[in-house]
C-alpha cells in the first residue's frame, strides 16, 4: 500500500527570508554573548540557562513576524485587543515583571543591570505606584503570547478555545504560586526571578507548547 504524505500547510514552511534573518540573529546572539563573557569576569556554569532565554526570544519574534490577524470588524479588534491587553498584563504579574512599588519609594527610580545577554540587560522602574522590569526574554515571550492570543480570538469569534487553553496552559499563569517562594528564596530581585525562571526546562516547553498551539489555531480561516 502506497502511503501519499500530506504537504505542510505554507505558514509553517520556513520562509527563505525567514532563514536567511533568523541566521544572522542567531549568530548575533552568539556574538552579544562571547563579547559579555570577554568584557566581563562572569564564567557560565550552566550553559541552559544563556540557551533558554534565546529559544523564548527567537520563537516569540518568529511568531509575531508570521502572525497575521484577520480582524472581522472593527469592533471585534478592539474586543480582542482588549483581551490581549489584559493578557499580557496578567502575564507580567504572574511573571514578576509588574508588581506594586516599595512603599518607601516616593520618586521614579531606574536602573539597569547587566546580566548575560537574553536574560538582560534588565531595566527596571519604579513609578512610586508600579514597578516594571523589563527582562528582555520574558518581555518578548509575553508579547508574543498575547499577539497569538489576539489572532486566536479574532479567527474564533468568540469561542477562543486555544486562547484559553493558552492562558491557562502557559507556566507563567502558575506564579501567583511560586513567585512568593521565589521572593522569599531570592529576595524578591527581578533578576534572580528571572534566573530562577529560565532554569527551569519546563517553562520554556510549556512555553513552545502554547505558542504551537495558538499558531495552529485550528480554525483558522483561509
Amino acid at each position: 500500500m502506497q502511503t501519499v504524505s500530506l504537504p505542510a500547510p505554507d505558514r509553517f514552511r520556513p520562509r527563505r527570508s525567514t532563514l536567511v534573518y533568523g541566521a544572522l540573529l542567531v549568530n548575533t546572539e552568539v556574538l552579544l554573548v562571547a563579547l559579555y563573557l570577554l568584557l566581563t569576569d562572569v564564567r557560565i556554569t550552566s550553559w541552559s540557562s544563556v540557551v533558554y532565554p534565546f529559544v523564548w526570544i527567537n520563537v516569540g519574534l518568529w511568531a509575531l513576524v508570521r502572525t497575521e490577524p484577520k480582524p472581522r470588524s472593527t469592533r471585534q479588534a478592539r474586543i480582542a485587543g482588549a483581551v490581549a491587553v489584559g493578557y499580557l498584563l496578567v502575564l507580567f504579574v504572574a511573571g514578576g515583571l509588574l508588581s506594586p512599588s516599595h512603599p518607601e519609594v516616593q520618586n521614579s527610580v531606574l536602573s539597569v543591570s547587566l546580566v548575560t545577554p537574553g536574560t538582560g540587560p534588565v531595566i527596571a522602574i519604579d513609578t512610586g505606584l508600579v514597578q516594571f522590569a523589563a527582562i528582555p526574554f520574558l518581555v518578548i515571550g509575553y508579547t508574543a503570547l498575547a499577539y497569538l492570543v489576539y489572532a486566536t480570538i479574532l479567527d474564533a469569534a468568540g469561542g477562543a478555545v486555544s486562547g484559553l487553553f493558552g492562558l491557562f496552559s502557559c507556566v507563567s499563569c502558575v506564579w501567583p504560586v511560586l513567585a512568593p517562594l521565589l521572593a522569599a528564596v531570592f529576595g524578591g530581585s527581578a533578576v534572580a526571578t528571572a534566573v530562577a525562571f529560565q532554569s527551569r526546562e519546563l517553562g520554556t516547553v510549556i512555553f513552545l507548547a502554547t505558542v504551537a498551539l495558538l499558531y495552529w489555531r485550528p480554525f483558522k480561516r483561509s
